[in-house]
This record gives structure tokens, C-alpha cells and sequence, in this order.
């Protein structure tokens, strides 16, 4: 039988478990009618870290004869002060876990466990705050997020990680995970403004509208602008964000996927969507000014960006542009890359990125893939000057075109006289 830890040992693993057990207690302390609070579950934690050290260093069945019994107190105190009308057993799940992770504590899984306490205390605190969630998910987001496991868990482990092709460029695996990625990006995008709500404002919604579709709300937000040209200049705050986001979610696909690459691009992205932030911070105070009466600000809602044909879609689109972006490098050199980048940015940005990046250091240099990537970004801020110009009321083009034309000088300046 293995001998016990020295005395300072000892005293730091219980130490541990206490600190663990009072983060639960406090929380469970503000709660009213629960059986265990601020000074029970600590002492349940250290049970669990007496129980452990028990069962290894003196009777195995110590542990579990413990935990049993502690079950056994628990049950019988949700029978005598449980009722019907709070039927939940949330605290009661909890000091079992406490139990546990005491025991972690002693078994040298401290990490682990202040982990699942701090987790745990996040759960049991949210609860108005998750409640409020499920009340809003739909069966559209059960089966987004059905679908995005689908992708995820059961399509991608199964294709074959070789490439296929003339150029020996297209990989079903790496193409999958693109996939993944971008629908990732999406759905986090929906879930902020599902968790966040949308009537905070036009503005609140053009950021988060940027993280799913800054070209959805660039067109929403345009003929909305026809239909209330009172609302143009915050309809306008609102692209403006939105197109500025897309800068960021470039450099982060890119940095995802190739950080050298994405070190490269830092300056003329971070330079274009720089522009976009003066833009905004102008517009903002310039609205604040006016002291824009708030019932003005209309609710922005939210469809959910991810189904199964998009995301096959948008992997055959990234394979295509894989494909012709290798395929320009061949035959055309640099400037075939720069046309590919161009036209496929006109349409989507994701796409064309997630091809560079991939390519970058190989089949294209990385400073041809960089100014590739920022032409993409700067064509498809174009083609959102386009839409804002075309379906947008007088008073939208006034303000936001100019930021948008200065957005895109700024990064072809910066992308040719740095990358």
C-alpha cells in the first residue's frame, strides 16, 4: 500500500478541494430552497478528496461505499423537502459532482477539476440566461446544428485524405474541412445574434450581420433604406460594419489556416478595415449628435445561415477555385492569380481565401496569395459598394459610398507597396 503525502502535500490537496467546493457553494448560496449552499458544498468536496485517499492508501471500497452513502443523503433530502412544484435536481447533480471533483483534486487532476467547477458554476448561474435561449431556438436550429454534426462527425472522418485531379491540387478531406470551417464561422455569427437578441439597434445588428453575411445585410439593409430613408444613416453605420468585419473574418480563416501567410496579410487587410472602423466611428458620432429616437431602430432578424446544399455548394465552389486558381498560377503566372482572386471575390470572399491560403508556399508565393487575398476582399467590398449604390436610397449612397471607396484605395495602396 503506497505511503500517504508529505504533510504539506496534503494540506495543499485539501486546500484545492475546499477552494473548489466554495466556488460551487457561493453561487448555490444565492439561489433560495436548496439543500446544499455556501457551507455544505465545500464540505462535500472535501468528502470526496477524504474518500480518494482513503480508497488508495486504506480501504479500496472507501470511494465508493462514499459515494453511495452521499447518493443515499441526497435522495432522501430531495424526498422530504422536494415538491411538485420545483421539481428540478440541478443542486443535487451538482454536490455529486463536487464529490467528484474533490476526488480529482487528490488523484493530481487539480487543472481538470477546477475546470468542470468553473463550468459547472457557469451552468448553474446562465440558468435565466439558457432558459431564455431554449425559448428562442426553433426546429430550424436543431436541425442546423444536426446538420453541422453531420458534416463534422460522420462526412468528414470517412473522406479519403489523397489528392485527386490533373493538377493533383483537389483533396475531398481538406476541401471538407474548409467546409466545416466557413459553416462554423456562420453558425457562430447566428448563434450571437440569436443569444444577443436583435433589437439593440441597427448598428448591433450590422456587426453581428458581418459575421454571418456582410452581403445579406448590405442588401437587406439597402432596401430597407428605400423604404425608410430617415433610417439611411444608420442603415448605412450598419454595412459599413458589416463590410469591416469581413476584414476580420479574413484574417481569421487565413490565420487558421496559414499563419505565415496570414502575418503577411495583417497589414494591408488590417489597413482596409482600419478605414472601415473611422468610418463607423464617424457615423456613430455624427448619429449620436442627432440623438436618433431609439424606436426608430427596427428589429433585424436573423435566418440561419447553414443547410446541407449550401455547404455543398460552397465546397464545390472552393474545389472550382482551387482548381483555376492553380491552374491561372500555371499558365498565367502572378497575374493569373490576381484575376482568378478578382472575380471570385466578387461573389464570395470565403472561398477564394481558403483556396490561397491552402496554396500559398507551394503552387503560389506567398506574397502572390496575400495580394490575391486582399484583391478578393477589396472586390467583394466593390461589389457591396455595388448593391448599397444600386438598391440603396440617395441619403445610404451619400454616406457609405465614400467610406467604401476609401476602404478599397487604402488596401490597394497598402497591398502593392508593402506585400
Amino acid at each position: 500500500m503506497p505511503e500517504l503525502p508529505e504533510l504539506a502535500i496534503l494540506f495543499q490537496r485539501f486546500g484545492i478541494a475546499l477552494g473548489v467546493g466554495l466556488m460551487v457553494g457561493i453561487e448555490r448560496e444565492r439561489e433560495k430552497d436548496t439543500f446544499a449552499g455556501i457551507r455544505t458544498f465545500p464540505l462535500i468536496s472535501l468528502m470526496g478528496c477524504a474518500a480518494a485517499m482513503l480508497g488508495d492508501h486504506f480501504a479500496p471500497v472507501s470511494f465508493a461505499v462514499s459515494f453511495a452513502t452521499l447518493g443515499a443523503l441526497i435522495l432522501a433530502s430531495h424526498i422530504v423537502t422536494g415538491s411538485a412544484g420545483a421539481p428540478g435536481v440541478t443542486t443535487e447533480i451538482a454536490s455529486l459532482l463536487v464529490f467528484v471533483y474533490g476526488a480529482l483534486v487528490w488523484w493530481q487532476m487539480t487543472e481538470l477539476a477546477a475546470a468542470l467547477a468553473v463550468v459547472t458554476v457557469l451552468l448553474l448561474a446562465t440558468k435565466k440566461s439558457l432558459e431564455q435561449l431554449s425559448q428562442r431556438i426553433g426546429p430550424q436550429d436543431i436541425a442546423a446544428a444536426l446538420q453541422f454534426g453531420v458534416i463534422t462527425l460522420i462526412i468528414l472522418p470517412i473522406l479519403p485524405d489523397q489528392v485527386y485531379g490533373p493538377l493533383d491540387v483537389l483533396n475531398p478531406r481538406r476541401i471538407w474541412q474548409m467546409v466545416v470551417l466557413i459553416a462554423g464561422i456562420n453558425l457562430v455569427g447566428y448563434a450571437l445574434i440569436k443569444t444577443m437578441g436583435s433589437q439593440q439597434g441597427i448598428g448591433l445588428a450590422g456587426l453581428l450581420g458581418g459575421l454571418a453575411s456582410s452581403t445579406a445585410t448590405t442588401l437587406s439593409f439597402s432596401r430597407h433604406s428605400r423604404e425608410e430613408p430617415r433610417l439611411a444613416p444608420e442603415l448605412a453605420l450598419g454595412i459599413v460594419l458589416a463590410s469591416t468585419i469581413m476584414f476580420i473574418r479574413v484574417l481569421v480563416v487565413v490565420f487558421a489556416i496559414n499563419s505565415s501567410l496570414g502575418s503577411i496579410l495583417l497589414t494591408p487587410i488590417a489597413s482596409a478595415g482600419g478605414v472601415g472602423l473611422i468610418g463607423c466611428a464617424y457615423l456613430w458620432f455624427r448619429q449620436k449628435k442627432k440623438a436618433t429616437i431609439a424606436k426608430d431602430k427596427e428589429q433585424i432578424s436573423a435566418n440561419n445561415p447553414f443547410a446541407i446544399w449550401p455547404a455543398i455548394k460552397f465546397g464545390l465552389l472552393f474545389g472550382v477555385v482551387l482548381f483555376i486558381s492553380k491552374a491561372a498560377q500555371e499558365n498565367f503566372g502572378t497575374a493569373g492569380v490576381y484575376v482568378s482572386s478578382a472575380v471570385a471575390g466578387l461573389t464570395d470572399v470565403d472561398a477564394i481565401t481558403v483556396s490561397l491560403s491552402n496554396l500559398a508556399g507551394g503552387a503560389v508565393t506567398e506574397s502572390a496569395a496575400a495580394q490575391g487575398i486582399t484583391l478578393a476582399a477589396l472586390a467583394n467590398t466593390a461589389s457591396k459598394a455595388f448593391l448599397a449604390a444600386v438598391t440603396g436610397a440617395p441619403a445610404l449612397r451619400r454616406t457609405a459610398l465614400p467610406i467604401f471607396g476609401a476602404m478599397i484605395a487604402t488596401g490597394i495602396i497598402v497591398s502593392f507597396a508593402v506585400v
